[in-house]
């Protein structure tokens, strides 16, 4: 499994400059709120998805008066060798990404490459926000664990540009659009299928991590939407044709999917309470990682950001305890509270290593 040995920082959100080396096992990061803790897990992000988990643009990466950010990492790969992986980013919107000083030929090239799953206070998006949130979010995980579905998924999204602009043209050309309608049908039906294998699997994982914090007391579920149940690309696009030119872009296919998220059969952004939101979602993304173990042959990298917050202490120490068993990957977890981390870490593995943030700076700490 991929381990960051070193990570070299500059001028990334409050980040001036940094230079760290790591715990190949559990790496904790404590500090006040606003000093830097997340940011340097969104750069560890960074590195493995090619883009902020928490910024939409990468204009709000960079640090404040600069026009030039970059990230670098020395991983232990699992071959034995060690791999250097690095971004370059500027103002100007030129952004570069390198494996052993060679630019890949496309950016999406590096997805999966670097198997991370983060953990953070930003996941209740998946839960109050539009569909587009929880798309994607399985669109990550996808794209991470399939390449044919990461390309499937950038093609259907290319037709589907090309598609609107046609519509919004005062005379449309039919015929393109029939034709261009069949090239969108047999990118959608992988799409389709990948989205409910997906759903049928990660399931059950969910409903085991839950039980684990909530003790059994509700039933939680995870159901897929789509104009496809039942009815191919091709014959929803016809249906809705003269929808879609009143309103001047396609309003149904696979790209308006939705996951609803269940709570005793009731939606959970409507029915659950705060703390049994913030379980489901703590659940979901361990499943997550448990997903892509099983998928990989490995463990990914996990990402804990203020995990601890209005949780069980006891529950996510056991939850932790499940995925730092054998063959558990490397993590990093921040909190506000060194004692509390340290005393939840401490009881599941001596392997560890503590760092403190104050003002975007770093520093590693006696145990």
């Amino acid at each position: 499994m991929p381990v960051l040995e070193k990570i070299v920082i500059s001028d990334f959100r409050n980040i001036g400059f940094q230079e760290l080396a790591f715990s190949p096992n559990v790496n904790c990061i404590s500090g006040n709120n606003g000093e830097g803790k997340t940011n340097l897990l969104d750069a560890v992000y960074y590195l493995s998805m090619t883009k902020s988990a928490f910024a939409a643009s990468d204009r709000y990466n960079f640090r404040y008066g600069t026009e030039e950010f970059s990230i670098g990492g020395t991983y232990l790969m699992q071959n034995g060798l060690e791999s250097r992986f690095s971004a370059n980013v500027k103002a100007s919107g030129e952004k570069r990404f390198r494996r052993d000083d060679k630019p890949y030929p496309k950016i999406s090239g590096h997805i999966g490459v670097l198997p991370v799953v983060l953990v953070s206070p930003s996941d209740i998006t998946l839960v109050s926000e539009s569909g587009e949130e929880r798309r994607r979010f399985v669109n990550s995980v996808l794209s991470q664990m399939d390449r044919e579905y990461m390309y499937s998924l950038q093609q259907y999204n290319r037709l589907l540009s090309q598609r609107n602009a046609i519509l919004k043209s005062p005379s449309p050309d039919m015929g393109l659009l029939e034709v261009m309608d069949g090239r969108m049908e047999a990118l959608a039906a992988p799409i389709f299928n990948a989205r409910m294998k997906f759903t049928a699997d990660i399931l059950p994982v969910v409903t085991q991590y839950y039980n684990i914090l909530s003790s059994g007391r509700e039933t939680v579920g995870i159901e897929y939407r789509s104009d496809l149940h039942g009815e191919s690309m091709t014959s929803v696009l016809k249906r809705h044709l003269d929808r879609d030119r009143a309103l001047r872009y396609t309003s149904s296919g696979i790209h308006r999917d939705d996951f609803v998220f269940t709570m005793d059969g009731h939606p959970i952004r409507r029915c659950g309470s705060q703390g049994q939101q913030k379980s489901f979602l703590v659940s979901l993304k361990f499943a997550q990682y448990e997903i892509m173990k099983d998928s990989y042959g490995f463990a990914p990298m996990l990402l804990l950001d203020d995990v601890f917050d209005k949780l069980d202490m006891n529950r996510i120490s056991n939850l932790l305890s499940m995925v730092a068993g054998n063959e558990f990957g490397q993590i990093f977890i921040t909190d506000s509270n060194k004692v509390r981390m340290s005393g939840i870490v401490d009881a599941i593995t001596s392997d560890s290593a503590y760092f403190e943030t104050s003002g975007g700076t770093f520093r590693l700490c006696e145990r």
